[in-house]
């Protein structure tokens, strides 16, 4: 660096050393910024992958527990028929049914429904409770309050059903004493649109109301 003219040898030394300064000044600036810009990248890239793994796991099939009592009945036919079906099971399980679906978006019916709507509805996913009159009005009304507002579930009577409670999805089956016994919620969970349905996603709406 030429020394401008006139300055001696120490103010020119001093001049230097305070470009020196500066320079290393800015430079200790670059690394700041540098580092907190790589902060952030690095912040978003481990977000990401929290977010992505957070989501992949709650979007992951849940796995099936063992209920105990629960029955299961195999493959079932699923023809659309328009006559009155004879079903082995009582309330049935699936099987051959009417080709318009029993609404079943939380709905509490308060008379018996038709088997062949209601069957249309387990196979799209729907979990039917039903009750006979062993169930007292507690029983009823807390099976009511589990029902309404939870899509692909209904409930109705059925006066002929042997079981106090009978709990019912496509091809599976539970029988319980009371509405406070906890095997009721975990069918509810396991069981609404679950992999014993036929026809997952298909609608609970726009379809028969008794």
């Amino acid at each position: 660096m030429a020394a401008a003219p006139g300055e001696s040898p120490d103010t020119r030394r001093a001049r230097i050393e305070a470009l020196r300064r500066e320079e290393r000044r800015h430079e200790r600036r670059r690394k700041i910024i540098y580092a907190s810009a790589a902060g952030v990248i690095l912040a978003g890239v481990v977000a990401g992958g929290i977010w992505a793994v957070t989501s992949a796991s709650d979007n992951a099939p849940k796995a099936a527990v063992t209920i105990a009592g629960v029955q299961t009945f195999g493959t079932l036919g699923r023809t659309h028929v328009q006559t009155p079906v004879s079903y082995p099971q009582t309330p049935p399980v699936g099987g051959d049914h009417n080709p318009l679906w029993l609404n079943c978006n939380g709905n509490v019916y308060t008379k018996p429904v038709p088997n062949e709507n209601a069957v249309h509805s387990l196979e799209h996913g729907a979990v039917w409770i039903t009750y006979n009159n062993k169930a007292g009005p507690a029983d009823v009304a807390a099976l009511a309050a589990k029902v309404e507002g939870k899509p692909y579930s209904f409930m109705s009577p059925y006066p002929t059903e042997a079981g106090t409670i009978t709990l019912t999805a496509w091809s599976t089956q539970l029988v319980v004493d009371s509405a406070s016994d906890p095997r009721v919620d975990a069918f509810l969970t396991q069981y609404v649109q679950g992999p014993q349905t036929p026809e997952p996603g298909a609608p609970c709406t726009g379809g028969l109301t008794p």
